[in-house]
């Protein structure tokens, strides 16, 4: 019989998605067959890395060489599969520690990691390639452009959002100048960046995809459809706010366009584990929205939901991911 593998199950992190990622850590950490691998959910809390007891008490992670210390025993890990939605592991910065510390892990890398976490960056990357995105603009701090400026650029309606960031925090739909300081307030409080984009009209639609041991798996397409003006965190997280219909009630031939851009992305991006990619699809343009580097893995998130409809198990697709590296 071969040895298990010891893996470290990182989550928590450092921004308003936390709660979400310790949802996905405790699905996956279910999903992990116990005969092939020691898992240990491991929590990030700034610059605090520690296990759980049995007991509720908080054993240290010692990062000085990416160990756990126990009574009786020190835990080597093989392998990092982290679930952590926003800061340190959507921009890159845990995969430079893991990097450093050689330790295989589940998702993107750095560079990766930091040019899909800044929404603005990674939309003129992908428009060098034709890939479509709505019209945007960059907004800091510093340089707060007119509503005048703003409806000439991205019109109104439109959508403020943080530029890094995920889950819709800080996000809202503008419909007139007058509520454009409001939107950028809100969407300041979460990143000294905000982005402006013009608001689309058509379905939302989401595709899970990973590429490992050169294979290709292509999820089932998911449509969402929101009792809200968009598909903000309340509508992705309180039960019976959004329809999220998988297959996408689409033609096979859209279908297999939007799988084929994004098997495209993935490969532009140099994406790695399991990614969602979101777009609008007007008429018969699918128009990017942005990539998930790190989806969500709880119970009813959407890439679950994907896979099951495939015809897999969460447990075959992580063995996947694991395998691969």
């Amino acid at each position: 019989m071969l040895a298990r593998k010891t893996i470290a199950l990182l989550t928590g992190g450092n921004s308003s998605e936390k709660v979400i990622s310790v949802q996905s850590a405790r699905q996956i950490a279910a999903q992990l067959d116990p005969d092939r691998y020691e898992t240990h959910v491991i929590t990030i809390e700034g610059n605090n890395w520690y296990a759980g007891n049995e007991n509720g008490n908080r054993i240290p992670f010692s990062l000085n060489d990416f160990t756990l210390p126990l009574p009786g025993r020190t835990v080597h890990f093989d392998y990092a599969m982290v679930v952590i939605h926003g800061d340190p592991a959507e921009n890159g910065r845990l995969q430079g520690y893991l990097d450093m510390m050689g330790i295989p892990y589940s998702c993107p890398g750095v560079l990766t990691s930091a040019l899909t976490f800044n929404k603005y960056f990674c939309k003129n990357y992908l428009a060098a390639f034709g890939i479509t995105s709505a019209r945007h603009m960059l907004i800091t701090r510093n340089n707060i452009p007119s509503a005048g400026e703003v409806a000439a650029t991205v019109g109104f309606p439109c959508f403020i959002k943080p530029n890094n960031g995920g889950s819709s925090f800080g996000t809202s739909r503008v419909a007139t100048p007058d509520e454009l300081l409001p939107a950028l307030e809100k969407a300041f409080a979460e990143d000294n960046e905000v982005l402006a984009e013009t608001a689309l009209t058509g379905t939302e639609i989401t595709c899970g995809l990973l590429k490992t041991g050169g294979k290709e798996l292509l999820l089932p397409l998911t449509e969402i459809v929101s009792k809200k003006e968009f598909f903000d965190y309340e509508a992705k997280y309180t039960p019976g706010m959004a329809e999220e219909i998988t297959p996408a009630r689409i033609s096979s031939e859209l279908t297999a366009a939007c799988h084929t851009l994004s098997s495209r992305i993935y490969d532009l991006l140099q994406c790695k584990g399991i990614v969602r990619i979101d777009y609008i699809l007007s008429g018969n343009t699918f128009w990017f929205l942005e990539v998930n580097t790190i989806p969500g893995m709880s119970e009813n998130s959407i890439v679950p939901r994907q896979i099951r409809q495939a015809g897999f198990s969460l447990s075959e697709v992580l063995d996947m991911v694991i395998q691969g590296n």
